[in-house]
Parts: C-alpha cells; structure tokens; sequence
C-alpha cells in the first residue's frame, strides 16, 4: 500500500515517505533543541581542558579557552550532542562489563565527584574516565589510570592495526597529561565499536618527555591568553587540510 488516507472527510492523501519525513523532520528539531538548551545552561569552562592538549594548532586551543565564536554554521549542533550523550552512554557499559568482569573500576571519588586534577592556579584541568585499583592478572601493574572512547567502526579498526600512538594522537595526549598529573605509570585505553560492541584495550606506558612536551604546551597557550596575544597559525597558508577543518578558519586568517 503506497498511501494512507489521513483524514477521510477531507480526501486529502499523504504518501507514507513523505508523512515520516515530516515526523522525522519534527522531532528531531525538538530533540535537538532540547539538547542545545541544556548546553547553553551549563556553565562554560574558564580553564585549558588537559584532554585538549593534543590538538596540534594551538592557536586553536587559544580560541576555545577564550570562548571565541566560531565561523557562522561551524557551531555545536544537536547531531553532535547526541553522539556526545551516546558515548556517555557506551562507556557506562563498559563500566558495568569490566566490573562484572573482576575489575575494580572507580569512576567517582567519596562525594561522588570524578577523579581529575587541576594545575597552573586552576586554569589547566582534567578529569579522568576512571583508575583500576586491581584486577584479573593480565599483565599490568595496578592502578591503571582507564581511558574509554566509543569510536565508529573506522576509527576503531585503525586504533587495532596502527595503535593509539599513531591513529589517535589526541588521545593519546590526553592519558599522557593524565598519567602525568595523577601520578599513574600505565593506561588502560578501553575502545569500543559502536557499530559491532567489539571491545579493544590498549595498554599505554608514560611517556615523561611527551608529558613535559604537552605540559610546556599548555603554559604557552595560558601565557599567551594572559596577554591578549594569539599563538602563531599552525600552518603558512589557509588550505592546509588541518585549517579547512577548524571552525575557527575564517577568523583566523582573516585576522
């Protein structure tokens, strides 16, 4: 049956296609609005996120602790919430397979705040997913510092062939700082498919040099910040591949 006759008084005749659309359509602008409401009610962060300090552009970096608006179209949208909010989602479960599993998984301290630390007066913090206290004997020296992401399939199958290292060095970044500043030797990196549920876990040794790389970077950015100053570009021309995917290009060169 092609169509539905939805009001039989009027004869009026929608197509099934076209009537979810417009439900479809409908409901997700809701949901989305939704989502964009509860951000703009959260208060915004007056510090350098350490999970942040692998981007390579620091200039970038500058922009978001200084809440700069990005170019018109390039802000936060509802679809991007969503995957936000299903990542929080993905790795509660994990929390809970890894629990049932032997693990002890803390994810919250005593008053039921997360584990982080805070540095350079404040304005450098971060806030760790979780600490494996002990466990299973599989090799690695507890406590673990325990990083989580839910990465689509093809992210996920390039952690597995290429390691963290390599395929996602923003993440791996982001436990070095962490190891750095929770005083932690090793990482477990949990990675989760979101398309199969496959688990991957990855064990990620400090790297001392790389920590103080990243913590010099941070005290760059926040010096810079303090006196109104940018950081220089990361590139000499406006079509390398990393500026056409910042939100922050048009302002950036146009400067």
């Amino acid at each position: 049956m092609d169509v539905v006759n939805l009001n039989h008084g009027s004869g009026f005749v929608y197509g099934i296609g076209a009537r979810e659309m417009s439900v479809a359509q409908r409901v997700n602008t809701l949901i989305d609005a939704a989502l964009l409401t509860a951000r703009r009610e959260q208060p915004e962060r007056d510090y350098l996120g350490a999970s942040r300090l692998g981007e390579p552009c620091c200039r970038r970096l500058a922009y978001e602790i200084t809440h700069t608006p990005p170019d018109y179209g390039h802000d936060l949208d509802g679809a991007m919430l969503r995957v936000f909010e299903a990542g929080h989602r993905f790795e509660a479960l994990s929390i809970e397979w890894l629990r049932a599993a032997g693990f002890d998984l803390r994810t919250q301290r005593r008053d039921g705040s997360q584990f982080g630390f805070a540095a350079a007066g404040g304005r450098l913090r971060g806030h760790i997913d979780g600490v494996i206290l002990a466990g299973p004997d599989i090799g690695v020296p507890w406590p673990a510092l325990w990083e989580h992401k839910a990465l689509n399939a093809r992210s996920w199958n390039d952690i597995l062939k290429r390691g963290l290292r390599i395929a996602k060095p923003l993440y791996f970044a982001q436990v070095q700082i962490y190891m750095a500043y929770m005083e932690i030797g090793v990482t477990l990196f949990s990675a989760l498919n979101k398309d199969s549920q496959a688990l991957h876990h990855e064990l990620v040794s400090f790297d001392p040099a790389e920590a103080q790389s990243l913590s010099d970077k941070a005290v760059d950015i926040l010096r810079a910040v303090e006196t109104c100053e940018l950081p220089p570009r990361i590139a000499a021309a406006s079509d390398f591949y990393l500026c056409r995917l910042c939100p922050f290009a048009r302002r950036c060169w146009e400067q």
